[in-house]
């Protein structure tokens, strides 16, 4: 309608907010909404009170069930824990050379990376602000390194912009950021701001924007010497004779705006992704390997749960060895800690109320691949000077994520060459055979870094539908579903609690992992200790 106001979605503002003025105004901007906070967790768990040799069976060796099994452990509850997988850790996974699974479908894979290397097909990076996470790793000894969100030499590319030549970040952020500078410090120059701003703060408004924008004495953003130290320079500065630098061209206002390559801006922004950024040394999965230490012993591996059933005494679970399906087993316990990704537990036979049943049919899993490619040289390094960080395009393989490790190395190296998340393109690639997958990110790969042909080696797909212990990435609530549903899916029903990912308002980390654990198992305690 014509006359309809317009409206701004939260979301859109705060990326147009983080696209323009940085990160720390797009977090300042999420804490007047409501959305932002810092972590939770106040330091290790403190569960008081005898629990009397109770015990208690806990489903799942990912982060959610191991937290849970340390914690119970060390107050004196006696745990056992059932894991589908051969190994701890969950989506908490890491693969190398001699590496095999096989996904749905029976497509078998086995990775072929050379020593050394590896690619994270589930959680990659770990935000400084994931305490608890954080906590358990100096806790457990597991050594970190930072990740690298934003590298302003990598690339922004949008397939039918600049004849399809992928941009530097530096260029179109510098830019973009110069000329909104500029178009905003001539409406305030012109006095259009005297409602909103007064005479003394718009002086200081123009001074900020000259600096933040790289702006001349006449607050115009252009090729200058200026503005090459934020955007680079056409001749770097050197020395002896051809000591001088030369100042770059900027990229229009208006290309940028039409190339749609100013939405990826957010991504350094987000609160999520903002600087520091953490991952384990040598992998992901060190993580799981050090919680795996502390509670291995009371893991049973290759068991798939089949039914969960509760009376007023205990609770009786299902099980069969994946080695030996033949005769199913069972294991029971006072009390159950439950971590089943929602995506396999909807399938199972469990004699919850109502209300858990409803909330565990109610959340769908959202999709995703991730795909890793084997290189004979570091060639994004040493042609491209990338050292870590992520090139964002509009191709269906969304991101291409460089080694935030390894630099500067001598011999082969693996990128993240295609990160999909929910969306067409992952449902599409979910559908092809594995070798295809690598296959196609090659292709794509191709049109950003042209080395990829001639330096590939091998590669290996993981698409989360596909895998048989999740069956999905992570829960993917919508709002009406969390309003209806969400409390009834983490209170506890009868002498059963649920914990992991989908039980948290940090969908897809694992933080929100840890922290849905916590809660459950202090909830947990209470009930017992009042029994």
């Amino acid at each position: 309608m014509p006359d309809e106001p317009l409206r701004v979605r939260r979301r859109d503002l705060l990326s147009l907010i983080g696209a323009m003025a940085g990160s720390a105004a797009m977090y300042h901007a999420m804490t007047a909404l409501g959305f932002a906070s810092e972590s939770r967790y106040q330091g290790p768990i403190r569960l008081q009170g005898d629990p009397k040799g109770a015990s208690v069976l806990i489903l799942g060796a990912g982060l959610a069930g191991m937290t849970a099994a340390f914690e119970l452990r060390k107050v004196g509850y006696k745990v056992q824990v059932l894991e589908f997988n051969d190994r701890a850790g969950g989506r908490n996974w890491s693969l190398r050379g001699g590496d095999s699974f096989v996904e749905l479908g029976g497509f078998k894979q086995t990775c072929k990376f050379d020593d050394g290397l590896y690619l994270n097909p589930g959680p990659w990076r770990i935000p400084y602000h994931h305490r608890a996470l954080l906590d358990y790793c100096k806790r457990f000894n597991v050594a970190l390194e930072p990740f690298i969100q934003l590298n302003h030499n990598a690339y922004l590319h949008a397939s039918r912009a600049f004849g399809g030549v992928p941009q530097r970040i530096r260029w179109v952020k510098a830019d973009f950021q110069g000329q909104v500078s500029e178009l905003l410090a001539k409406v305030t120059s012109q006095g259009k701001l005297d409602e909103v701003v007064s005479k003394q703060d718009q002086d200081i408004l123009l001074q900020a924007l000259r600096s933040w924008g790289a702006l001349d004495r006449d607050y115009r953003y252009r090729a200058s010497l200026v503005s090459s130290e934020y955007r680079g320079y056409a001749e770097a500065p050197g020395g002896g004779l051809t000591a001088m630098p030369l100042p770059s061209d900027p990229v229009g206002l208006s290309d940028i705006l039409k190339s749609q390559l100013w939405r990826y801006l957010h991504n350094f922004a987000n609160y999520n992704f903002q600087t520091t950024m953490f991952q384990p040394v040598g992998g992901m999965d060190m993580i799981g390997k050090a919680f795996a230490k502390q509670v291995g012993d009371l893991i049973r591996y290759n068991a798939r749960v089949t039914e969960i059933l509760q009376d007023d005494r205990g609770v009786t679970v299902t099980y069969v060895d994946t080695k030996n399906p033949k005769s199913p087993l069972q294991a029971r316990a006072d009390w159950c800690v439950c971590t089943i990704p929602l995506s396999i537990l909807s399938q199972l036979k469990v004699n919850a109320g109502a209300a858990m049943k409803a909330a565990i049919d109610a959340v769908p899993y959202a999709g995703s691949v991730k795909i890793g490619l084997q290189f004979r040289r570091r060639f994004w390094e040493e042609d491209d000077a990338i050292y870590g960080g992520i090139s964002y395009t509009d191709l269906p393989i969304r991101q291409i994520g460089y080694p935030n490790s390894g630099y500067n190395r001598i011999g082969p190296g693996v990128l993240l060459g295609a990160y999909l998340f929910d969306g067409a393109n992952t449902y599409e690639f979910t559908a092809m055979p594995p070798d295809e997958r690598v296959a196609r990110a090659v292709e794509f790969g191709t049109m950003i870094h042209p080395q990829y042909k001639s330096e590939f080696e091998n590669g290996i797909a993981v698409a989360w539908h596909r895998v048989p212990f999740t069956l999905g990435c992570s829960g993917d609530w919508s709002d009406d579903a969390r309003t209806q549903h969400y409390r009834n899916l983490c209170e506890m029903d009868g002498r059963i609690v649920l914990a992991g990912e989908h039980a948290s308002a940090l969908p897809a980390w694992q933080e929100g992992a840890i922290l849905s654990s916590l809660d459950a198992i202090t909830r947990l305690h209470e009930r017992v200790v009042k029994t």
